[in-house]
C-alpha cells in the first residue's frame, strides 16, 4: 500500500494524510492502519492530563524539547504530540490552541504535532486518538505525548492508553480535592505541580502528598516517602526500599515552571525511571495488554452499534420504541432488549 510505505519511509505529508483519515474514521484509513500494525509497539506513550489552566501544553512543549536535546549521555528521541483540543460548537473542529503554544517546535523534523477535536467524546480523549497514536508509532516516533482536553473529572480514560500518566496540578486553582474525587490521583504515575513559582505551592504539594497516602495505601504501608532536592520533589530512595520499589510504584511529586523550563529535566529523568520500572516489573506488558483489550472492546462496541443501525435503524425502530418509553409503556432497559431482539418495528 503506497500510503503505508510512504509513512514507513518517513514521509510527513503521507502521515498527515493518514491522521486526517483516521480522525474522519474512513475505511481507507482503517486499511492503512491494518498494514502498519505490525510495525507498532515500540513507542513510549506518555499521557498528560489535569484541570484546565495548569499549563499542560507548555509542559508538553518543554518535555518535547528535552527529548530532542536530552542531558549528556542520553540519546535524542523523535517525538509525536497528540493534543486533544475542545471541539468548536459550530464546526466540530479543534480550536488548535496547543499548536499556537508549540510554535517553537514546528521547524524540528524530529517532532510531529497533531491537534484533534474531541467531537463529543468523553473522558478527555477523542475516539480516534488510539489510531493516531498507532500511526505515529509506526512512523518511528519513539516518544508520543498525549495531552488531554483538560475537562477535569472525566479524564481517567488516559490511563487505558498511556504507559506513563502525568497528572498536572497548579497552585491556587483550588482543585486538589476535586482531583481525588475524580479518581485523577489514582491514575497518576507522576504528579507535577506546575507554575511552582506561584504563591501557595507548598500548600498544594502538601495536599497532594496527603491525598497520595489515601490513593496509594499499599505504598504507604511500606513506608515509602519523598524527599526534596534542589526545589524539586523526587522519590526518596533508601537501601531497604529497593525491594519494595521493584513491586510497587509510588508516584513522585515534582515541581516545575514550564514557561521557564525549570524542573523539566528532573521530570524527564523521573519518566525514564518509571519506564525502567515498567519494564523490570513486567508492568509494561500488563499495561499493553489492558490497553489493547480496552481498545478492542471500544471497537467492538462501535461495530456492533453500527451493524445494528444498518439492520434495524432505518426502519424507525428507535423512534417507535422511544415513543413507548416516553409514554412509560416500556422502561429504558426493556426498550434496549426490544431493540436488540429486532422487535421495534
Amino acid at each position: 500500500m503506497e500510503l503505508a510505505d510512504a509513512i514507513l519511509q518517513g514521509n510527513r505529508l503521507a502521515l498527515a494524510r493518514l491522521l486526517t483519515q483516521v480522525e474522519n474514521d474512513t475505511p481507507e484509513g482503517h486499511l492503512v492502519l491494518d498494514s502498519l500494525y505490525a510495525y507498532t509497539g515500540k513507542a513510549h506513550l506518555i499521557g498528560v492530563t489535569g484541570a484546565p489552566g495548569t499549563g499542560k501544553s507548555s509542559l508538553v512543549n518543554q518535555l518535547a524539547r528535552v527529548y530532542r536535546n536530552p542531558p549528556q549521555g542520553h540519546t535524542p528521541r523523535r517525538v509525536g504530540i497528540v493534543a486533544v483540543d475542545p471541539s468548536s460548537p459550530f464546526t466540530g473542529g479543534a480550536i488548535l490552541g496547543d499548536r499556537v503554544r508549540m510554535r517553537d517546535l514546528a521547524g524540528d523534523p524530529g517532532v510531529f504535532i497533531r491537534s484533534m477535536a474531541t467531537r463529543g467524546s468523553l473522558g478527555g480523549l477523542a475516539a480516534a486518538t488510539s489510531g493516531m497514536v498507532l500511526a505515529l508509532d509506526a512512523a518511528g516516533f519513539e516518544v508520543i505525548l498525549i495531552e488531554t482536553v483538560g475537562a477535569g473529572q472525566a479524564e481517567v480514560d488516559i490511563v487505558r492508553l498511556a504507559h506513563t500518566t502525568l497528572v498536572v496540578e497548579a497552585p491556587g486553582l483550588g482543585d486538589e480535592i476535586q482531583a481525588i474525587k475524580a479518581g485523577i490521583l489514582e491514575i497518576a504515575d507522576l504528579l507535577v505541580v506546575n507554575k511552582a513559582d506561584r504563591p501557595g505551592v507548598e500548600n498544594t504539594e502538601r495536599a497532594l502528598r496527603g491525598m497520595l497516602q489515601l490513593a496509594h495505601p499499599v505504598a504507604r504501608t511500606h513506608g515509602l516517602h519523598h524527599g526534596l532536592h534542589h526545589g524539586v520533589a523526587v522519590t526518596g530512595r533508601q537501601p531497604d526500599q529497593e525491594t519494595v520499589e521493584s513491586t510497587v510504584w509510588q508516584p513522585p511529586v515534582l515541581r516545575t515552571v514550564a514557561t521557564e523550563g525549570t524542573g523539566v529535566v528532573e521530570l524527564y529523568n523521573e519518566i525514564a525511571r518509571h519506564r525502567e520500572y515498567l519494564e523490570n516489573s513486567g508492568e509494561w506488558e500488563r499495561r499493553e495488554h489492558t490497553r489493547l483489550r480496552s481498545e478492542l472492546e471500544v471497537l467492538l462496541q462501535a461495530a456492533l452499534v453500527a451493524r445494528w443501525r444498518q439492520t434495524y435503524g432505518s426502519q424507525g425502530a428507535v423512534q417507535a420504541v422511544l415513543e413507548r418509553v416516553l409514554s412509560r409503556e416500556l422502561s429504558p432497559w426493556q426498550a434496549v432488549t426490544t431493540l436488540l431482539d429486532g422487535l421495534g418495528e
